[in-house]
């Protein structure tokens, strides 16, 4: 299975970009999914996940308020909406899936990973 991630760029701090992920099939509604992210000469760090069916949600505590994770059934896709971005916030950001919720959120990895798409926040 691929997962399709788009909706990466340039950006300038304060903006916002939606970032989006589709699976190759549909896959979706079975896995929790998320968002991890490695901005350059760092380790990959977790983002946010969520289950699909019952919404359990989790993000990590620097984009609290700031990010929102969200899915959308009839598509099959995933999204992360990204507000009031920093500097800080650039990184290679990569959509994830995974059996078990617990993979992405205490595990920080995954059992399907997207190709990644380049976010950049600068002025």
């Amino acid at each position: 299975v691929q997962l399709q991630t788009s909706g990466g760029g340039l950006v300038q701090p304060g903006n916002s970009l939606r970032l989006s992920c589709t699976p190759s099939r549909r896959i979706f509604g079975s896995l929790a999914v998320g968002w991890f992210r490695q901005a350059p000469g760092k380790e990959r760090e977790f983002v946010a996940a969520k289950t699909w069916n019952d919404g359990e949600i989790y993000y990590q505590d620097s984009v609290k308020g700031r990010f929102t994770i969200s899915t959308d059934n009839a598509a099959n896709t995933l999204a992360l909406q990204m507000n009031s971005l920093k500097p800080e916030d650039t990184a290679v950001y990569y959509c994830a899936a995974a059996t078990a919720i617990h993979t992405l959120v205490i595990l920080k990895t995954a059992n399907y990973w997207g190709q990644g798409t380049e976010v950049t926040v600068s002025s």
